[in-house]
């Protein structure tokens, strides 16, 4: 833990000098407040976990100490802070690169996800924009995983994480129209099988939340239990479920993989809500609040679900 907390010491360092982020101030070690106004921390890692990360971050950092201008390795730098749970550190990373370098689309795409983690959707919706802007003439490119997946294939572009984290933004904030334009201009991209069922998830209950349920049932009508994937199995489970082939308490129980049962619950809740079943949605929305994961996206889901119930 000293050691961490001389990496976070260094980190302020680094960022200090230009820090003209757009974060509001907090508590000491509170990163943000939820949407429902409770303030929220670092998680907790297992310890394996933290000594990985941890030893990454520093790597991290002794390569920029070596080259500050070199932009692969600041973004490397503010991915690695992330993964420990400094978002708002990883936020000044970010901008400090945009800072050098704002030509490049891949500092906005990591800081408007990490807006997204810290609930700032529009700031986030600015980033991906801004993105979009700067990659409009560029050809796509295969984005490096900093948490691979058990076989070392990166299943993501440049291009498809833009679209995908700006449709989830416009989809936090119940702008359902915008985020499926979002959605739309992704699977428009030679996509991976992973990404493709990744975005179709999003995407089919975007439409279903705007009311257009045929589109939506052809969104996913050539999704079976053959599609075989890297990472993103849970993803295709809940289509499955969408379609009716899986029944949907076959994936509510308890598992060891904290960010799998927030994708799997909000995705159960969102069944159980289209299809009328609002109270129960609303239960497994509230059970996944409580289980304070807060950074994975079918938490943060739930939790604007919650947010926009309260103020009704």
């Amino acid at each position: 833990m000293k050691k961490y907390l001389c990496v976070i010491t260094a980190l302020l360092f680094i960022t200090s000098c230009r820090d003209s982020t757009q974060l509001p101030p907090m508590p000491q070690g509170v990163q943000t407040y939820s949407l429902l106004g409770d303030t929220l921390r670092a998680p907790d890692l297992a310890p394996e976990l933290f000594d990985e990360y941890n030893a990454n971050l520093l790597q991290a950092i002794m390569d920029y100490r070596v080259d500050p201008e070199d932009i692969d390795v600041l973004i490397w730098m503010g991915r690695r802070t992330a993964y420990l749970g400094e978002y708002r550190e990883a936020v000044r990373i970010f901008t400090e690169g945009i800072f050098k370098k704002p030509e490049d689309p891949r500092l906005f795409r990591h800081r408007g996800h990490r807006f997204i983690t810290l609930r700032m959707f529009d700031a986030a919706i600015q980033d991906f924009e801004d993105a979009e802007n700067r990659m409009r003439n560029m050809a796509d490119e295969v984005e490096p995983d900093g948490l691979p997946n058990e076989f070392g294939i990166p299943t993501s572009t440049l291009k498809s994480n833009v679209w995908y984290h700006k449709g989830l933004a416009h989809y936090l904030k119940g702008d359902f129209e915008s985020a499926a334009e979002s959605y739309e201009n992704a699977l428009q991209l030679e996509l991976t099988d992973d990404m493709r069922i990744a975005t179709l998830y999003w995407y089919y209950m975007t439409l279903k939340r705007m009311g257009r349920d045929e589109p939506a049932g052809r969104a996913i009508a050539d999704i079976n239990e053959e599609i075989e994937l890297l990472e993103n199995d849970g993803y295709l489970s809940l289509i499955l479920v969408f379609k009716g082939i899986f029944h949907p308490d076959q994936l509510m129980e308890a598992s060891d993989d904290a960010l799998q049962n927030a994708t799997l619950g909000y995705g159960i809740g969102n069944w159980h809500f289209i299809n009328g079943r609002e109270e129960r949605a609303f239960e497994i929305w509230q059970e996944i609040y409580n289980g304070g994961n807060w950074p994975a996206f079918g938490f943060i889901a739930a939790e604007a679900e919650l947010a926009r119930a309260q103020e009704y």
